[in-house]
């Protein structure tokens, strides 16, 4: 993709939501200090559960980060849209730009400002949901639900905006509404992977002029009791540690027993790098490349082989024409689950050779939990660790899984980082990668 006469796309803000806290400098400094952010799941009681631990993002009030105008329009965001309008409020702040949200007048164009925002399955209230099934049981017996009294006595307890708290296409709807944004805007809902590819869309976006600036990433929160139990089933999480959250997920070690459920998210501010230089802003990184694949293999396991994700890594770096060797920072997907961690080293091994016990990685899950359609908050690590010339710590990756030498730190490092790349895999074989580069 990268030509003389392609368009440079460079990262001016950077809004997060995640377990270690609101803000990017808050998630920076606890991600540093070798923080946890995964505890016991206290939005409802999870004893019933055999996974009982999540990432959990802080209490919030989510009219703290809207207009007082909007504030009615909160009542019909589920929590993933509330995560992406918090990230959302977090960028713009960042980067300095004045939205319809901050300012009578713009600082920008809106027409030329698009937005792409990768979703998931967002899961219902089951408040919402028994409420309405209560009154909608058969008469004659009771424990068996009544199709025909669920379509006029149970939808009826439903609110009539009920359905738009749901859609995945929410996050990007309520963003843009409150900070008129009306350029080009796309939702991207493909598990794990959603937020890698939708900064992916919109690096393309700006390359070929379609936009001068776009807000770009991801959000999710499976912390309820579909999400989790839907995770269990797959037989993804671990049920092992619950008397110990901060160990419980272990990227590519010997002892890892599965991932946990997280909530999160991340929103990049992508802007063409003349336009920003014209603003004077600040520039914390250029993305240069991008790839992504599909494994054709499994909905629920990645290719054991890691051909097509690693494919996705080789297409990124090679849009970046960069060679593997110039990577300083590697924040793999690392999941913690020993089969998905073994097909994420045996891509990186065909990327990388003889290099990948050299390549310094630094997965973040340990800390966070999987924040899902929310990973852009990987991205967003590889960003922050070229800007300030530091690797954060894998506290949890002590014994190397099938003993491969990695290069992981269980204390932050502080070196040079001038390439960083952030690469995800998702259910239903999604890949995609990004490379960053300092100017």
């Amino acid at each position: 993709m990268n030509s003389s006469s392609t368009r440079r796309v460079v990262v001016t803000g950077i809004g997060i939501v995640s377990p270690l806290g609101i803000g990017a400098r808050a998630f920076w400094d606890a991600l540093l200090a070798g923080q946890s952010g995964i505890s016991r799941i206290s939005s409802f009681d999870p004893s019933h559960f055999p996974s009982q631990l999540a990432g959990q993002v802080p209490p919030y009030k989510i009219n703290d980060f809207v207009p007082k105008t909007y504030r009615k329009a909160t009542k019909v965001m589920a929590r993933d849209t509330e995560l992406a309008v918090i990230a959302a409020d977090d960028a713009f702040k960042d980067s300095g730009l004045q939205s319809k949200a901050h300012a009578e007048t713009p600082s920008f164009n809106p027409t030329r400002f698009g937005c792409n925002i990768g979703a998931a399955l967002i899961s219902a209230d089951l408040a919402e949901l028994t409420a309405a099934m209560h009154v909608a049981h058969s008469v004659e017996n009771p424990e068996q639900l009544d199709l025909n009294l669920w379509g006029t006595n149970g939808m009826s307890q439903l609110t009539p905006l009920w359905l738009l708290k749901y859609l995945p296409n929410m996050l990007a709807s309520h963003v843009t509404i409150i900070h008129e944004l009306r350029g080009p805007s796309n939702n991207i809902t493909c598990q794990d992977a959603s937020s890698h590819l939708s900064i992916g869309e919109a690096f393309r976006i700006l390359q070929r002029g379609d936009a001068d600036l776009a807000i770009a990433g991801g959000a999710e929160s499976r912390i309820n009791h579909m999400g989790v139990m839907r995770q269990s089933l797959l037989n993804r999480l671990n049920t092992t540690n619950n008397d110990s959250p901060a160990t419980a997920v272990r990227p590519f070690d010997s002892t890892a027993a599965g991932t946990i459920v997280g909530e999160g998210g991340a929103l990049l501010i992508l802007e063409e790098y003349q336009h920003a230089v014209n603003r004077n802003a600040k520039i914390y990184a250029e993305l240069v490349g991008f790839g992504a694949s599909q494994d054709s293999y499994k909905v629920t396991d990645p290719a054991p082989d890691g051909r097509s994700y690693a494919n996705a890594i080789s297409k990124a770096l090679k849009d970046a024409n960069l060679p593997p060797a110039a990577v300083d920072c590697f924040i793999p997907h690392g999941l913690g689950i020993p089969s998905h961690d073994r097909a994420e080293l045996a891509a990186l091994n065909q990327v990388f050779g003889a290099g990948l016990s050299k390549l310094p990685l630094a997965p973040i899950k340990s800390q966070i939990g999987n924040l899902a359609a929310g990973c852009a908050v990987d991205a967003a690590a590889a960003i922050l660790s070229l800007h300030h010339n530091q690797l954060p710590p894998s506290p949890n990756t002590k014994t190397p899984l099938d003993n491969i030498p990695l290069n992981t730190s269980p204390t932050p490092r502080n070196q040079p980082v001038n390439v960083a790349i952030s690469s995800v895999y998702s259910l239903g074989g999604q890949n995609a990668a990004l490379v960053f580069k300092k100017i």
